[in-house]
């Protein structure tokens, strides 16, 4: 929650905006870092709105509908900064749903297991060209910095998700836990 309010002042620090643009932005720019969906937003900035720390006026512009525009308040501007410095200090909560499979690749045979990992890899390598596809935002350095950070964990992620393949092909098929790739992680920093 407190990440969306954070995302949403943060979009109007910069003026104001309509709802449209700020979920433009969002899809166009930042997709990569949230999957927040435009009614979402939309009702996280009705909330902010009834806070009192982003004010909401209507335009028309020509025959265009009449549209809300957005804008971040003195108090919501304290709040923003908050927020920032809270997130800043904070580490991220790492959860992956494709853990919850890992924790049942038990039931699987080892070639299907093995088959079904290879298909995530590749798709991960996909997300990875994409990620370095994209051309540097431009406009400060924050959003590449996130841009960056995203990239840089799926790189690891395949890079482990390319040893746990290479453990479950090699392991022995008489082990009684040949789905279970032998890894020491704790060389490496990371604990289960």
């Amino acid at each position: 929650m407190r990440e969306r309010e954070l995302l949403l002042l943060g979009i109007l620090m910069a003026h104001s905006q309509h709802g449209y643009q700020i979920n433009e932005f969002i899809e166009m720019n930042l997709s990569r870092v949230t999957d927040m969906k435009k009614s979402t937003a939309y009702a996280t900035l009705d909330r902010l709105a009834v806070q009192g720390l982003v004010e909401v006026h209507s335009e028309q512009a020509g025959n265009r509908p009449v549209r809300k525009v957005y804008s971040i308040t003195a108090q919501g501007m304290q709040y923003f900064r908050n927020l920032l410095k809270d997130n800043l200090m904070s580490g991220d909560k790492m959860q992956f749903t494709g853990d919850i499979g890992l924790m049942f690749i038990d039931h699987l045979s080892k070639e299907d297991a093995v088959h079904f990992l290879e298909e995530r890899r590749e798709s991960l390598s996909r997300e990875i060209a994409r990620h370095e596809q994209a051309p540097p935002h431009g406009f400060g350095l924050g959003v590449d910095l996130a841009m960056d950070h995203h990239l840089a964990h799926l790189k690891l992620d395949h890079e482990w998700l390319t040893q746990v393949i290479n453990d479950l092909r090699y392991n022995s098929p008489d082990d009684a836990a040949s789905a279970v790739p032998n890894h020491d992680l704790t060389s490496k920093g990371v604990s289960h």
